[in-house]
């Protein structure tokens, strides 16, 4: 996520060949057999991690950071973000405030103001998102079109959103189009034919919203076959307005992630837990518009992978903090600050079917970030305090709070 590298690919800049960081108060692996480890130390390599332990056994390297007692825990990976747009949209959080229902309608108003923009304005604002989120821990970032819902703008949005990460999601299926408002089917055909053909070049993943006043299972199903042919991984948007198949449905096309879950049935959850699935929870969006918190208290007790991710986009959640979710998972989710960090982590790695993120493990890419704080629990106890002191994207220290 620097400058000089693509969030989830390798770092180019330039850096020490070692980086020891040393008294760390709290350190998070998620290792199986070591998960957490006080007064310890970690090494750098090559842009991996090469050695975790205790503070006073720390071998020597070219370099060392001093975490001064701080928390270092692995960068967040958001599984989940519409970064490519223009326009602003605060009228409408401002009217949802005061007891306006939330549709999806509004995306709508962001495709006009986007097919207006040029690729410099919407690379800019993207590209300022980004630095926002790594600015807060973030390393690893998905991030959609379907702000263009046009073969030209989805394909050239994916193309932007390439040069920020490896994680791009063709979305041509957000809503349909006004132009094709009469003629819906035509619309999901060239979603399925030219733009997929446009778009699939840029993008490692096809997602739709199946939801009420977006795409039907039928649609969806269609949809999702078309990108799988075309070698695309599934994710979906599903149950964010109300009850729907579209839980059941990504299970049973084998997809990576089911974002949302606001309104899920007994069956739904039942499908995720005896699946590969993940479930995608994105609190900013209850935050935003008043619906009803996810109770992932019921899917991780029914053994469901959970992720946990900003949604950062323009109408229904304009935050890119993943502490800011982290506390309202911990706040209105039921899901202990450990939970939520996890599922903000390896979730989210499981989300985009990454193994060498998520995790601080021997082996590792070396994306950390280091806290003004003695542990994760912090993220939560102290909510709205920016906390994170330095971020390290494979072994590069990329963000310094503290520059001495």
């Amino acid at each position: 996520m620097t400058s000089a590298a693509k969030t989830g690919g390798a770092a180019t800049s330039s850096a020490p060949a070692s980086t020891v960081v040393d008294n760390i108060g709290l350190l998070l692996t998620h290792d199986e057999e070591r998960p957490e480890f006080s007064d310890a130390a970690i090494v750098f390599e090559n842009g991996r991690v090469a050695w975790w332990g205790a503070s006073a056994d720390a071998p020597s390297a070219d370099a060392r950071v001093d975490a001064d007692g701080g928390c270092v825990l692995p960068g967040f990976v958001d599984s989940h973000s519409h970064l490519l747009f223009a326009g602003d949209r605060s009228d409408e959080f401002e009217a949802r405030m005061a007891g306006r229902r939330y549709e999806a309608g509004g995306i709508r108003r962001t495709v006009a103001l986007s097919r207006e923009a040029s690729d410099e304005e919407l690379l800019a604002n993207a590209s300022a998102l980004v630095a926002e989120m790594r600015r807060q821990g973030t390393t690893t970032v998905e991030i959609k079109s379907g702000y263009g819902l046009s073969v030209h703008d989805e394909a050239r949005m994916l193309r932007l959103a390439s040069t920020l990460t490896t994680e791009t999601t063709f979305l041509g299926a957000h809503v349909v189009p006004t132009e094709f408002t009469d003629d819906r089917a035509a619309y999901v055909r060239l979603v399925m034919g030219d733009m997929l053909d446009a778009c699939a070049p840029h993008s490692r993943w096809i997602d739709v919203f199946c939801d009420n006043g977006a795409f039907t299972e039928e649609e969806t199903r269609a949809i999702i076959g078309a990108g799988h042919a075309r070698g695309l991984g599934a994710r979906l948007h599903g149950a964010q307005l109300g009850e729907s198949g579209a839980v059941q449905l990504a299970v049973e096309l084998g997809a990576a992630s089911v974002d949302h879950c606001t309104y899920l049935s007994d069956a739904d959850v039942d499908a995720l837990a005896g699946s590969s699935t993940v479930a995608g929870v994105l609190p900013g969006v209850e935050f935003s518009t008043k619906h009803p918190f996810v109770d992932a208290r019921r899917l991780l007790d029914a053994g469901v992978t959970v992720a946990l991710a900003s949604d950062c986009n323009p109408g229904s959640s304009f935050t890119s903090s993943i502490p800011f979710c982290i506390a309202l998972a911990v706040r209105e989710m039921g899901m202990t600050t450990r939970e939520a960090v996890t599922a903000a982590t390896l979730g989210g790695a499981s989300s985009l079917r990454l193994d060498d993120v998520g995790h601080l493990r021997v082996g590792a890419r070396a994306n950390a970030q280091i806290l003004d704080a003695p542990n994760y629990r912090h993220l939560a106890y102290r909510p709205g305090v920016p906390l994170v002191a330095s971020v390290f994207l494979d072994g590069v220290r990329d963000v310094v709070k503290h520059p001495h």
